[in-house]
């Protein structure tokens, strides 16, 4: 019986049956040349590395310079919006129909109000399981989940104190219980991820443009006065979204923050796009007795 599975989708990492049957005998090697663990772990420390190295710093310009860091974001989400939308082949009813409701359901989602956390680890676990499944979604912050369900404070403090050397075996049973629903979530979300694309990529995408626009509302930089913006407010409300009355110098420097973060996304994409073609390129050009 021929093997008619694609060898690019053979040789891909995947947490499956056939993993769990080389961890069940032990055969660490296989299994971890299943999943590309030299890959993962190069992810994975990057991940961490970014945590760790940008929790400090993301707190300290949330906190003293929160305008302009919301204004430098919306700027990145906007233009990533756009080549989202991009990638989708062709815009019919379904797919604006699924565009508007992505976006509604986003605007809806950010406006919301951190609820009353509650300390137990089994919480902790359903954090990060929700957590990261945003943050591997375009649009939707896996931060500001933490801020709803009332945990991004609590975790964040507990990186900053490990980086002080404020170590207690609590705080390790948090850190640890928060990753494993990460990896719980990450492994089971992506797969449903992937199958979705597979099937419907144009639909997914329309949605996730959906909810790239529609968390713009989050990070848009000119709030009323009167109410709490960032995610150091004791209330968070961002339902007080303003226009300006006036455009003076922060005003103009928030927009050209805005305006040189998205030529950024585009130039990078463009950029990168275009050596991919040549890399094509490249390769369909060489006689195929080389290859």
């Amino acid at each position: 019986e021929l093997d008619v599975e694609p060898a690019d989708r053979r040789d891909e990492p995947r947490v499956d049956a056939e993993f769990l049957g080389h961890v069940r005998r032990g055969d660490f090697a296989a299994a971890a040349k299943h999943v590309d663990l030299r890959f993962l772990a190069s992810l994975g420390s990057g991940i961490a590395v970014g945590i760790v190295g940008l929790a400090t710093v993301m707190s300290h310009l949330l906190e003293h310079h929160e305008q302009l860091t919301y204004s430098a974001f919306f700027g990145l989400i906007a233009a990533s919006s756009v080549l989202v939308g991009r990638m989708v082949d062709r815009w019919t009813i379904r797919e604006i129909g699924v565009f508007v409701g992505g976006a509604a359901f986003a605007f809806w989602l950010v406006g919301l109000l951190p609820a009353d956390a509650p300390d137990s680890l089994a919480y902790v676990f359903l954090c990060g399981t929700i957590g990261i499944c945003a943050m591997i979604l375009p649009g939707i912050s896996g931060a500001f989940i933490l801020v709803i369900l009332g945990k991004y404070e609590a975790i964040t403090g507990l990186i900053k104190g490990a980086v002080r050397g404020d170590v207690s075996v609590e705080a390790i049973s948090v850190v640890a219980v928060f990753g494993a629903g990460c990896a719980v979530g990450l492994i089971g979300f992506s797969k449903v991820l992937r199958w979705l694309l597979a099937r419907h990529e144009a639909v997914t995408m329309a949605l996730l443009c959906g909810f790239m626009a529609g968390s713009l509302r989050k990070i848009w930089p000119f709030k009323a006065a009167d109410e709490p913006a960032g995610v150091h407010s004791e209330k968070i409300d961002f339902r007080g979204n303003v226009w300006p009355e006036s455009f003076g110098a922060t005003e103009w420097t928030c927009v050209g923050l805005a305006v040189v973060a998205a030529a950024l996304v585009l130039v990078l994409d463009f950029s990168t796009g275009h050596a991919a073609e040549k890399a094509v390129d490249d390769v369909e050009a060489e006689p195929k007795a080389e290859r």
